[in-house]
């Protein structure tokens, strides 16, 4: 098989390149999908750039998320069969075997029925930000139902899916973006309000939509921690997928507004927990609760270059494809 592999942490088109490997067997409990789409996501290239701790065992195959067609089954495995399309997350995680290859290997845990209805793209674009979206809103639909919620960076890829989640559920949506393009974005995944961050009077605004707000989805804390503040209603939560470099925290604010601070990050959650966004995520996706971004597409042969892209920011979600949608 084709795949894209590195050896070595180092910049993408000094480490990144293709190679011809054996098709993997999947072991007890595990699947092989033959890939369709590799969405590449920020905690991609920041692992291949050397950014995180852990380092190729020989080679690495990169990609956490994508969307295939089951092609073998390991012993054990129940609910999977050949010729199921499905999704994938965490591929790449304690993994040599992502989805950026014509074929991964993988628990079949992580990999997640996809509906006849539903592309290769979108389920490329789900796994990570999706995953991430759900569990900062609080793990489950009855979290935020009937409740308000604020998606700072509502045109990012955990921004869209936090907006479509948390609407499915039931909740009212004002979604924070810094320009009109990403705007109609905020307002095409679902969101009721739409406001500027940038503008001075963006607190007040929110108050005046929508009152006090019960949980904030917070990719930029430290920035946007003083706005948070202000329109969250006592008792709130705000759920930050972010890691800053430094954070300072106002004291006083936080505790007499009974305010919960919640760190995520999708590699240390407990198996329960991630079962739970899996099942949220994957009931809105039966009903068609939930869309693509706008789609970047590269071939596999240029994956140094779609990494790139990632790492340089792009609206919308660069995903490689490797056959037929």
């Amino acid at each position: 098989m084709r795949a894209a592999v590195y050896r070595r942490p180092g910049p993408a088109a000094e480490v990144l390149e293709i190679v011809e490997l054996e098709v993997p067997e999947p072991g007890p409990g595990e699947v092989r999908v033959r890939m369709l789409t590799s969405g590449i996501n920020p905690t991609d290239w920041k692992t291949r750039a050397g950014l995180t701790r852990r380092r190729p065992d020989g080679f690495q195959v990169p990609h956490h998320d994508g969307a295939g067609v089951v092609d073998a089954v390991g012993g054990g495995v129940v609910g999977l069969a050949v010729g199921q399309r499905v999704w994938t997350y965490l591929a790449a995680y304690r993994n040599r075997w992502g989805t950026a290859a014509e074929y991964a290997v993988l628990p079949a845990v992580q990999a997640v029925p996809l509906p006849d209805g539903a592309s290769a793209d979108l389920g490329a674009c789900l796994g990570v930000p999706a995953l991430t979206a759900a569990h900062c809103l609080g793990g489950s639909p009855e979290a935020v139902k009937g409740r308000t919620v604020l998606v700072a960076g509502g045109a990012g890829a955990v921004g869209h899916y936090a907006i479509e989640l948390a609407k499915h559920a039931g909740a009212e949506v004002v979604a924070t973006v810094s320009s009109d393009e990403k705007r109609v974005l905020a307002l095409e995944a679902g969101a009721d309000h739409v406001v500027r961050y940038t503008e001075p009077e963006a607190a007040r605004r929110i108050g005046d939509l929508v009152g006090g707000v019960d949980r904030v989805v917070e990719v930029a804390p430290a920035a946007n921690m003083e706005l948070d503040l202000a329109v969250l209603a006592p008792g709130g939560t705000i759920s930050t997928y972010a890691a800053e470099p430094e954070l300072r925290l106002a004291g006083g604010p936080l505790m007499s507004g009974n305010v919960t601070l919640q760190f995520a990050l999708l590699y240390g959650l407990a198996a329960e927990q991630l079962a739970a966004a899996v099942r949220w995520t994957s009931d809105a996706l039966a009903v068609g609760a939930l869309t693509a971004l706008p789609v970047v597409g590269y071939p596999l042969e240029q994956v140094a270059a779609a990494q790139d892209r990632v790492e340089h920011g792009v609206v919308g979600k660069v995903v490689l494809r490797m056959g037929e949608q």
